[in-house]
């Protein structure tokens, strides 16, 4: 890339492209929630609405899982990639490069073995070195991917944001100024800018001089625009996050957005000559292990809110890719506003016919872990100690007895233990009230003179917004009544990948987490959406592809299988079933169920 691009400048107190009055009009579609095989496809769907821009974060934690490994830029990591697709589309592009992002991705993209050092987990988000060290390795390796595809080097790059949302966390502007010069250092020459809530305290804390600051809201933009003006004035009026749909969490309600009232906002926001980026344009999903949580506070204690795999988010462009309802409204205020016809969408995505895949094939999840090695200490060790991202741990030590009805307290449990003693399932313990099969602790159990007590925790989303980011999955103590039991040996599965399976191993019992195969044959490849009624909670893969939790608790139904996970043929399905689950089989049904 050599020949420069019309470049998007501020200019009296507006956008200026090639010297002409510019609007950014551009919708969020984030490249890590997207198969790369649907990229083109899914960016001219943004495209065909009338977008001339797409918004992207970046999440460090999907390109940098662990810390001895350089960060990945390659298959569907290849962000390089994504931004010469929608360069060629003919796209404009803002990169949100972080390394907060929010999204309600797994630890708002921080990586989790951020907290294996005391020092950088009371540092995160903070000018702190302990923090910033670990960010300028990270934008070293990340930027120079960003930096040739600017609009000043022949690509479609026109901004660049410093951090996200930072007004809602801290007041830290020598972070916020430490971020704007090393993107300045490493390359970075278009305009940068800041986006926050539409209100003094966030904007106050969240920006910076001489950096644009737009603000997020989902309507009120009246109100939202005069808080903003009353604090930065001579700046263009820009909506970086205008939500217009929302997400939903495990065992709480699907959310939806009428069509018309978004275009309204819409409309009244591109009357005023504001800009506009949608949040969400095409939500995609967090595959795997990557939606993250929020937590709110009951009482002084921290309760979790787990978001779930689909990131729909009602969005315009539905996670499967469908034109909603939405699309049309926003297409329609688009077009009269501009007064140009954007190109036409592709056709919509093919679907699998319904069916069904009979599990074949089972093992207990003890019998896994016991091939996996044990890691011995005194006291537990978390996840992040043990080197896990997500996944289930088996706590394993010894209690005397005996007592009829013991109490065990596990403290630190983040999320869902499974009690196991001398190989019978005795309890289940929760960290929030949202499933009774994970009831609130302590558990209750009956012990022998000598027992065997296995704690199976399996984690949810880290926390990625609030004055909670930082939480660590596992326990830090088992108590028997008062008394902390001592020496323990761990066994942990990491389940962002499928583990390698042994399926000779004896099959769960009743009630015992375990793996679950079947399979399906196709005759070409198109969408499916999964279902697996009567099962409880844990992971489906497909292909060895995670597509995703599921919970029986709901709203969501079915996990979205995109055309490129499914090959012409067999197909093998296996299930991670973390509870209780009992099921004898998966559907394959022709439409999503989100609630």
């Amino acid at each position: 890339m050599t020949e420069t691009q019309p470049r998007v400048t501020i200019e009296d107190g507006h956008f200026v492209r090639d010297g002409e009055p510019h609007q950014l009009i551009s919708g969020a579609l984030h490249y890590f929630r997207v198969p790369p095989a649907l990229w083109t496809d899914r960016l001219q769907r943004l495209a065909a609405m009338g977008c001339n821009t797409v918004e992207t974060y970046v999440a460090w934690n999907f390109h940098q899982p662990r810390p001895d490994r350089a960060p990945s830029f390659d298959g569907d990591r290849d962000l390089g990639a994504f931004l010469d697709q929608a360069a060629g589309l003919g796209l404009d592009i803002l990169v949100r490069p972080g390394p907060y992002i929010c999204a309600e991705w797994e630890f708002g993209g921080l990586p989790s073995w951020l907290l294996t050092d005391p020092a950088v987990r009371r540092a995160l988000r903070t000018s702190n070195p302990a923090y910033q060290d670990h960010v300028d390795r990270w934008f070293d390796a990340l930027i120079p991917v960003i930096t040739p595809r600017q609009v000043t080097r022949g690509g479609r790059v026109i901004g660049v944001q410093v951090e996200n949302e930072y007004g809602s966390f801290g007041n830290d502007t020598a972070h916020l100024a430490h971020l704007r010069d090393r993107l300045m250092a490493l390359g970075i020459d278009v305009f940068l800018f800041t986006s926050d809530g539409p209100g003094r305290l966030w904007l106050q804390g969240g920006t910076l001089d001489g950096t644009l600051a737009t603000v997020n809201f989902g309507s009120r933009q009246e109100s939202a625009f005069a808080a903003l003006v009353e604090q930065r004035t001579g700046e263009p009026q820009m909506c970086m996050e205008f939500w217009n749909g929302w997400f939903d969490h495990f065992g709480g309600e699907h959310h939806t957005r009428a069509g018309d009232d978004a275009a309204a906002e819409l409309a009244g926001m591109l009357a005023a000559g504001r800009s506009v980026n949608f949040y969400m344009a095409h939500g995609g999903t967090s595959f795997g292990v990557w939606a993250g949580a929020n937590a709110v506070e009951d009482g002084g204690t921290v309760i979790l809110q787990p978001t779930i795999s689909s990131y729909d988010y009602d969005a315009p462009i539905a996670e499967d890719g469908v034109l909603t309802a939405k699309y049309d409204a926003f297409r329609d205020v688009i077009m009269k506003h501009t007064g140009t016809t954007p190109p036409e969408p592709p056709p919509l995505p093919a679907r699998l016919p319904a069916g069904t895949a009979t599990v074949t094939e089972r093992v207990s999840l003890t019998a896994v872990l016991d091939r996996q090695p044990a890691t011995e200490s005194i006291t537990p060790l978390t996840f992040e100690d043990l080197g896990v991202q997500h996944g289930v741990v088996r706590y394993r030590t010894v209690a005397a007895g005996p007592y009829p009805e013991a109490k065990l307290t596990l403290d630190g449990l983040a999320d869902l233990g499974t009690v196991i003693i001398d190989d019978q399932v005795r309890a289940r313990v929760g960290r929030m009230p949202l499933d009774d099969r994970f009831p609130a602790g302590p558990a209750t159990v009956e012990l022998a003179e000598q027992n065997t007590v296995d704690v199976l925790v399996s984690s949810l989303g880290r926390i990625n917004f609030g004055r909670h980011l930082g939480d660590s999955k596992g326990l830090t103590a088992v108590r028997l009544d008062f008394q902390h039991l001592m020496g323990f040996w761990q066994s942990a599965l990491d389940l962002t990948e499928l583990p390698e399976l042994d399926w000779a191993g004896p099959e769960p019992g009743p009630g015992e987490p375990g793996f679950h195969r079947a399979e399906l044959e196709i005759e070409r490849p198109a969408d499916g959406y999964l279902a697996l009624p009567d099962w409880h909670h844990g992971y489906l893969f497909l292909n060895g592809f995670n597509l995703g939790r599921y919970w029986s608790i709901g709203p969501q139904r079915t996990l979205y299988a995109p055309a490129p996970l499914w090959r012409a043929g067999r197909n093998e399905l296996i299930i991670a079933e973390l509870g209780d689950g009992a099921g004898t089989m998966i559907e394959l049904r022709d439409t999503p169920d989100l609630g």
